[in-house]
C-alpha cells in the first residue's frame, strides 16, 4: 500500500508486513475471520439506495474577495506514457476484511487500505516533489486567519454511482464523522476538534475551517467527500447495515464482486472522469484487480510461482537470497527488483500494553527493551539486508530526534533494572516477583517473523524473561490490539508527513478499546508536551517539542523499536511493465494499483505474456533479471 498523508489515513490504519513492506508495517497476517458465503452483487444495493429521502439543502454564503487562487500544473510527471490500459492484476490477501465499512468497528484492518485508496482527498502531494497537487479540487487558496482553506471543485468530479460530487458532500463529511451512530471516537473527536466547519458556497466552491490555526494547513484539512445521497439518515443499526455495504467512490476501481472469505474484485471504471488529469495520466492501467485470500504466506509463494499471483514482495532475506533461487526466476520468466525510496520509515516493533501488571513498572519496561537482541536477529535472521530502527520516528527530517538510540541487548542492565525493583531468579531461571514470574504473551500473526521471534525467545531467556509467542490471524490480532488485550504486540503503524503523537500517546486514548494507544500511555507530562505539540503554530517550536516528545516517549519504555527496510524487493512475472523509474520516492509497493499520490504505475504487455508463455510451454529461457535502482535511496545509507 501506498503511504498517503492526508485525513483519510491519519496514521491509524495498520498494515501486513508482507515481503513487499517498506514504509507500512505489521507483524500480521494469517486466517479468514468470516466463513464462505455465497456471492453479494453491489447492484443489489441500488433499489435500497433509491428510496432514501433526498438530502437537505446546504445554506450557501458568499465567497470572500480577493482570493488568490493556486494550482500545480507544472510538477514532472512520473508516471510512463507507454503504458497501456488492459489485463488483469491477480494479488493475495492473508484474510478475508472483516467489514467493507471505512469507519467503526473493525474498520481499521489491512483491507481498509485497499478501499481508502479509492477515496480521492481535495488534494494530493506529488510523491516527489511534496508539492500540492489536484485530485478532487483543481485550484486552492489559503486564508490570511491560518485555519481556513479554500477549494475548488472540479466540475467533472463523479461518484462512482454517476452522481456528481459537490460541496454538500463535503459538509456532510462533518455530519458523517462526528456522529455516534457510526460507532468511531477517534473520528467523532478529530472532526469535532480539529474540524470547525465546512462552508458551502455553491455547488463546486467550499471552504474547510480548523477549529484553530494549524501548521501544515494543507495536510490537516483535506478531507474527503461522504456520499449523503448513499446514506441518507443515519441510525443506531448503521454498523450492521454497512457492514457490506459497497458505498460510492470516486477513484479509478470500485468492488465489483467479492466472495466472503474467499476473494475481493475490483473493476476499473470506464471513462472514469479523473483519468485524464497531469498526475493520473497513463496510470491504474489494469482492467481488473483481484485479491485472493490464500491463507498462508508459503502458499502465496507458491502460488505465485504457478503464475496464480502476478507479484510477490521478495523483501524478507530468507526469499531474496534463498527462495528466489527458482526455476522461473533463473528462467527469466520471473523479473527481481531492488528498489530503494526515501521516506518516513513505520514504527515496527513491540508495543507494551502498561496496563498489564508486570509491565506497569518502568523496570521491567526497560529491563525488558534489554533482553530483547534485535542485532543478533538482523545478522542471524536478516543477514543483515534490514538496519536497527533507533525509535519511533526515523525518517522525519528535523523532527527526528537522532539522538536517540534503541536500547541494546544487555544482561548486566536487565539483572540491574530488576533487582533494584524487587525481582529475584527463580527456580527456573526466569525472575520473579510477589509470586509472579516475568512471563509475557507476544502476539504475532505473519508466520513469516516466526524465527525472529524465536531468537528473541532464546535470548530473552538468557536474560530471564520467558516470552510466549501467540500467532493469529492479522484481522483477529489487530482487533486484540485496539481492544487492548494484548501483553505485547508485534506491528507497526503506518507513516504521515509529520510525527503524530496523539492518537497513539495521549491519555485521552489510553485505558479503552478502539483508540491507538495500544500501550495504554498516561503520562500527564507527555501528555502536555503533545498539546503544546499540536496547537503550535510556529515550525522551529514544533520541531522542538517533536524532539522532546520522542525523548519522553523513549523514557517510558513502552515501545521496543525493531527494524528498518528502507527499500522495497519484489519479483514480478516479465509481462507486467515498469516506468523507466519504477518507483517514487514515496512508493512502498511499485505493484500498489490504486493509490493517488504513486499508485497504479505499471501496466500489463500482452506481448511479452504470450511470448513468455510460450517459451514456457517450449523449455526456452530468457536471461535472468535483477534490477537494483537507487536513484531515491536514502541519503543516510550512500555513505560518503
Amino acid at each position: 500500500m501506498t503511504r498517503r498523508v492526508f485525513l483519510k489515513n491519519q496514521g491509524i490504519l495498520w498494515t501486513v508486513l508482507t515481503m513487499a513492506l517498506v514504509l507500512t508495517v505489521a507483524a500480521c497476517g494469517g486466517d479468514p475471520v468470516e466463513p464462505p458465503a455465497e456471492k453479494k452483487a453491489p447492484a443489489a444495493e441500488a433499489d435500497a439506495r433509491s428510496s432514501k429521502p433526498a438530502p437537505p439543502t446546504v445554506a450557501r454564503e458568499t465567497l470572500p474577495a480577493g482570493i488568490q487562487w493556486l494550482t500545480n500544473d507544472t510538477d514532472p510527471v512520473f508516471a510512463s506514457d507507454r503504458a497501456v490500459p488492459g489485463g488483469s492484476f491477480h494479488s493475495a490477501i492473508m484474510s478475508f476484511p472483516m467489514t467493507f465499512r471505512s469507519v467503526g468497528p473493525d474498520s481499521n484492518g489491512v483491507f481498509a487500505g485497499q478501499l481508502r485508496a479509492n477515496q480521492l482527498s481535495l488534494i494530493g502531494l506529488h510523491p516527489n516533489t511534496l508539492h500540492i497537487i489536484p485530485e478532487l479540487a483543481t485550484h486552492w487558496a489559503f486564508g490570511d486567519d491560518k485555519k481556513t482553506m479554500y477549494f475548488k471543485l472540479n466540475p467533472d468530479a463523479r461518484w462512482s454511482d454517476g452522481h456528481p460530487v459537490t460541496a454538500d458532500d463535503f459538509a456532510y463529511t462533518l455530519t458523517f464523522m462526528r456522529s455516534r451512530e457510526i460507532v468511531a471516537p477517534w473520528y467523532n473527536d478529530y472532526y469535532a476538534r480539529e474540524i470547525d466547519r465546512v462552508i458551502v458556497y455553491d455547488d463546486h466552491t467550499l471552504a474547510v475551517v480548523a477549529a484553530k490555526p494549524v501548521p501544515d494547513l494543507h495536510l490537516r484539512i483535506t478531507i474527503g467527500p461522504t456520499p449523503e445521497h448513499f446514506y441518507g439518515k443515519l441510525g443506531d443499526d448503521f454498523v450492521r447495515r454497512y457492514n457490506w455495504k459497497i458505498v460510492p467512490n470516486t477513484g479509478p476501481y470500485q468492488i465489483s464482486d467479492f466472495q466472503k472469505g474467499k476473494s475481493v474484485i475490483f473493476t476499473r471504471k470506464k471513462d472514469w472522469w479523473a483519468a485524464k488529469m497531469r498526475y493520473f495520466r497513463h496510470r491504474f492501467n489494469v482492467d481488473t484487480v483481484k485479491f485472493t485470500v490464500v491463507r498462508d504466506f508459503n502458499l502465496q509463494w507458491e502460488y505465485f510461482k504457478k503464475a496464480k499471483l502476478d507479484a510477490f514482495g521478495i523483501t524478507l532475506p530468507s526469499y531474496w537470497h534463498v527462495k528466489s533461487k527458482t526455476p522461473v526466476v533463473e528462467n527469466g520468466y520471473v523479473h527481481r527488483i531492488w528498489f530503494f525510496n526515501d521516506t518516513q520509515q513505520s514504527a515496527q516493533g513491540m508495543w507494551l500494553n502498561q496496563d498489564r501488571p508486570i509491565l506497569k513498572d518502568p523496570a521491567a519496561r526497560y529491563a525488558f527493551a534489554h533482553a530483547m537482541n534485535v542485532e543478533k536477529v538482523i545478522g542471524q535472521v536478516l543477514r543483515n539486508d534490514y538496519f536497527r530502527l533507533e525509535h519511533g520516528f526515523v525518517g522525519y527530517g528535523d523532527y527526528s530526534n537522532e539522538s536517540i538510540r534503541a536500547r541494546r541487548f544487555d544482561l548486566d542492565r536487565v539483572r540491574t533494572y530488576l533487582t533494584g525493583a524487587g525481582w529475584q531468579r527463580g527456580p527456573d531461571g526466569i525472575w520473579q516477583k510477589d509470586g509472579q514470574r516475568y512471563s509475557v504473551e507476544v502476539t504475532y500473526s505473519l508466520e513469516a517473523h516466526t524465527p525472529r521471534l524465536v531468537v528473541l525467545k532464546e535470548e530473552a531467556k538468557k536474560a530471564g524473561i520467558e516470552l510466549r509467542l501467540q500467532q493469529m490471524d492479522s484481522a483477529t490480532a489487530f482487533k486484540k490490539f485496539l481492544e487492548k488485550k494484548h501483553d505485547v504486540a508485534w506491528m507497526g503503524w503506518s507513516t504521515s508527513m509529520r510525527p503524530q503523537f496523539w492518537e497513539h500517546f495521549h491519555s485521552a486514548n489510553a485505558h479503552k478499546p478502539q483508540t491507538n494507544n495500544i500501550t495504554n500511555t498516561d503520562d500527564p507530562e507527555l501528555d502536555r508536551l503533545i498539546d503544546a505539540y499540536r496547537n503550535s503554530l510556529a515550525e522551529t517550536e514544533r520541531k522542538e517539542l517533536a524532539i522532546a516528545i520522542e525523548a519522553a516517549i523513549h523514557e517510558t519504555g513502552c515501545f521496543v523499536p525493531t527494524f528498518m527496510v528502507p527499500y522495497v524487493r519484489i519479483a514480478y512475472w516479465r509481462w507486467w511493465r515498469l516506468p523507466e523509474s519504477p518507483g517514487t520516492k514515496e512508493s512502498g509497493d511499485l505493484f500498489d494499483p490504486f493509490g493517488s499520490t504513486a499508485g497504479g504505475l505499471f501496466w500489463f504487455d500482452p506481448v511479452l505474456y504470450e511470448e513468455t508463455r510460450a517459451a514456457m510451454k517450449a523449455g526456452r529461457s530468457f536471461d535472468p533479471v535483477t534490477r537494483v535502482d537507487e536513484t531515491h535511496k536514502m541519503t543516510v545509507l550512500k555513505g560518503p
